[in-house]
């Protein structure tokens, strides 16, 4: 039995587009597939698997759906990011010839990713959990007229062929994931290329958000990324925000001083290195 140490969880099957950035990051360890992202946040909650690789957001179809609900809850934290470009094959049974397609199965993200290729072939899209499950329905239903859009692992995984290669509309399509664990990973203030993730609720007077962020441009921190969503019926909104540096850097430590002012629960997701490839991808 694989020790839990060992493991690191990630949302679909084998062949995932997730699986990939596992094999990527940590070789060394095991991907345990789960079938929801709450099964994956729970494997490590409980014990059962060390980390979890969770995407948050696509170059194409922006953030993923639910995550930002379960991060602040979780009690989870995030220790890093991994950024995976993103390649989608073609894939059917061997032997199937390409106009003998009348359908593509694959998670809803990489039919949009791929609107280019379905609409020349002219084939019905049909959505699926996630991308390795869609190419290992192909192979259990042996049926000749279905093809998925997955991965090559998925291909290599399930027997199945690739009959058109990179078939993804844009080409800077790429997904961010976060690695997370039951406890943070401790850096000191100073350390350089740190990037700090947290949500919070602003107070309900005016320009209370306007207000909010004043203490990030004064300060001079560079905030990445700020992205709301209701928590509570239509009333109270929540954001999800990332900025450079640490915490306890002395102008980040003011801004979010003034943050607490002008608004409350602010929670701290996680302090992390930022990802070599974060400025050759957003700059």
């Amino acid at each position: 039995m694989t020790s839990p140490d060992k493991l690191i969880a990630f949302q679909g099957a084998v062949g995932a587009n997730s699986d990939i950035a596992c094999r990527t990051v940590y070789p060394e360890m095991i991907s345990l597939p789960c079938d929801t992202f709450a099964d994956a946040f729970d494997a490590v909650q409980s014990g059962r698997a060390l980390l979890a690789m969770i995407p948050i957001d696509n170059t194409v179809a922006g953030r993923v759906a639910d995550i930002h609900h379960l991060l602040p809850d979780s009690g989870l934290q995030i220790i890093g990011e991994q950024f995976e470009r993103i390649n989608h094959q073609l894939l059917a049974l061997p032997g199937t010839k390409i106009e003998d397609i009348t359908e593509v199965h694959s998670h809803v993200h990489a039919l949009n990713q791929c609107r280019g290729l379905i609409a020349e072939l002219g084939v019905k899209a049909v959505v699926h959990a996630d991308t390795a499950a869609a190419a290992a329905d192909i192979a259990k239903w042996a049926d000749p007229t279905k093809a998925s859009i997955s991965t090559r692992l998925a291909a290599e995984v399930y027997g199945l062929n690739i009959l058109k290669s990179d078939i993804e509309d844009a080409e800077h399509n790429t997904t961010r994931f976060v690695i997370l664990a039951r406890e943070g990973k401790s850096y000191p203030a100073g350390t350089p290329d740190m990037m700090t993730s947290f949500v919070f609720r602003v107070r309900n007077i005016p320009a209370a958000l306007y207000k909010a962020m004043g203490g990030f441009a004064t300060n001079g921190v560079n905030m990445t990324k700020l992205e709301s969503y209701v928590s509570e019926g239509f009333v109270v909104a929540q954001f999800y925000a990332e900025v450079e540096g640490h915490p306890d850097d002395i102008g980040l430590k003011l801004a979010l001083e003034e943050l607490a002012f002008f608004s409350h629960e602010v929670t701290v997701l996680g302090v992390y290195p930022a990802n070599a490839s974060r400025k050759s991808t957003y700059t």
